[in-house]
């Protein structure tokens, strides 16, 4: 899906980047799905994990209205929204349009209540399940004068020769948020003993949680095995003890 912005309606900046880091650090946004009944679009709030690539992953009850459009209609849009002081308009925000499906991959249910610890009382209910987006089209406006089109691919990581990575991701989150809690604090600009926790890994960064606060630390380059992933993470904690030092 195209949403092309007219010839030079953007100043240049790191449209990628920032979308990326977007999509990986907010943790609630507006999701608008199709009422079959009206016609009209309907606006909820969901929270918002992501799966390793990066496509956006939700826990909704069967209950709500909105899961019941997505089921009769897959098509919606979700908006992510950075906030802060001063005009809302100011700060950056992503919208993503495409289409949700049912997912049953322990892998998504796992990164979704790291990133939101309290949906363990959900996940068990019968009526609860995850969807996962299908991303056609992305728009970023990064605030004043910094609107942006990208594509899903600019979004969305490339998992090809990652097999290694994909298989240690979770026993390397465990070990991590076990062994090595001083390096998450670190990571994610925070104090330490602020309770930091590593929520997912990918070939391109690490996501973190302090609190309600997600950060995500990025890679000085692109990693797909499990001895690059070990090299990496204590060369970034050692350049970042260096510099407090």
């Amino acid at each position: 899906m195209n949403l092309s912005l007219p010839e030079a309606a953007a100043k240049p900046f790191d449209a990628q980047g920032l979308g990326r880091m977007l999509l990986r650090t907010i943790r609630s946004g507006a999701l608008a799905t199709n009422d079959p009944a009206s016609g009209y679009p309907l606006s909820t709030l969901v929270t918002i994990a992501t799966d390793v690539d990066g496509s956006p992953i939700l826990l909704l009850s069967g209950l709500s209205l909105h899961t019941r459009n997505l089921l009769a209609n897959p098509r919606a849009s979700l908006l992510l929204s950075a906030t802060g002081k001063g005009d809302p308009l100011a700060h950056p925000r992503l919208t993503l349009v495409g289409s949700f499906e049912v997912s049953e991959e322990p892998r998504v249910a796992r990164r979704f209540v790291a990133r939101h610890p309290k949906s363990r009382l959900y996940v068990e209910l019968p009526d609860f399940r995850f969807f996962r987006m299908n991303i056609s089209g992305v728009h970023l406006n990064g605030g004043f004068a910094r609107a942006a089109s990208l594509t899903p691919a600019d979004l969305l990581l490339d998992l090809s020769e990652a097999e290694e990575l994909l298989a240690i991701e979770e026993g390397a989150v465990a070990h991590m948020n076990q062994d090595h809690i001083e390096a998450l604090a670190l990571y994610a600009g925070q104090p330490a003993g602020t309770g930091t926790v590593c929520t997912g890994l990918d070939p391109e960064g690490i996501d973190l949680l302090s609190g309600d606060e997600a950060a995500r630390a990025v890679f000085p380059e692109r990693i797909t095995r499990a001895v690059a992933l070990r090299k990496v993470l204590k060369s970034m904690a050692d350049d970042l003890r260096a510099r407090q030092a």
